[in-house]
């Protein structure tokens, strides 16, 4: 391999011909589209600012607010059929987010995320690429009163357990943050934040 870069780069050709990556994922290969996501509307505040923020590889906001851990535990659950309804109209993704969005109460089990994982690669397509997170984190001394006092935290720590577990062969990427300015209600994202969680995104999964 590195013979030939080394030719290329003899032969005055562009560091551009050579592909760059993304979490180890070619970018070439990240085509519009092709990553799904599911989560609640704190996933759809992502959703909503990657968009915004030029972001064509992963989907656009499809309606999942409110959608909690337990709406997707269930593969053939309403919040599944959504997915599906998306899927149907991009193709089978190759790569998706699963967001660990919680309510204070029931709040969230490993079991539970374990089993958003195994659904999200029934629905994707085949070997799909399975990035997972929390919700966002906020300044010390916030928090979100939906999740509860701690639950954001909560679900960071799922995430990350769910990284760190080879069984799962799921990707953490590190912790999306929202700043007391970039919060309109106590939970979710104004514009700014938005604006701000998508070019956060845009630095993890391009």
């Amino acid at each position: 391999m590195f013979p030939n870069i080394f030719h290329a780069l003899a032969s005055g050709m562009l560091f551009s011909a050579v592909p760059t990556t993304t979490m180890g994922l070619p970018s070439q290969q990240a085509a519009d589209h092709s990553m799904g996501f599911i989560g609640c509307s704190m996933g759809e505040n992502v959703a909503q600012g990657y968009v915004a923020v030029g972001g064509k590889r992963m989907w656009g906001p499809y309606g999942t607010g409110a959608l909690v851990v337990q709406s997707w535990t269930n593969s053939n659950s309403a919040a599944w059929q959504k997915f599906d309804q998306q899927a149907a109209q991009y193709g089978k993704p190759d790569t998706v987010w699963v967001q660990i969005c919680i309510f204070a109460n029931p709040g969230a089990t490993y079991t539970e995320v374990k089993q958003l994982i195994a659904n999200a690669r029934s629905h994707a397509a085949p070997n799909a690429t399975i990035y997972i997170t929390g919700q966002p984190l906020y300044d010390p001394g916030q928090s979100c009163f939906l999740a509860g006092q701690g639950g954001a935290e909560l679900t960071d720590r799922l995430a990350q357990q769910a990284g760190n577990d080879s069984t799962q062969g799921a990707i953490y990427p590190g912790s999306f943050i929202l700043h007391q300015a970039e919060v309109q209600d106590g939970c979710h994202a104004n514009t700014a934040g938005q604006q701000s969680l998508g070019k956060q995104a845009m630095t993890f999964w391009g």
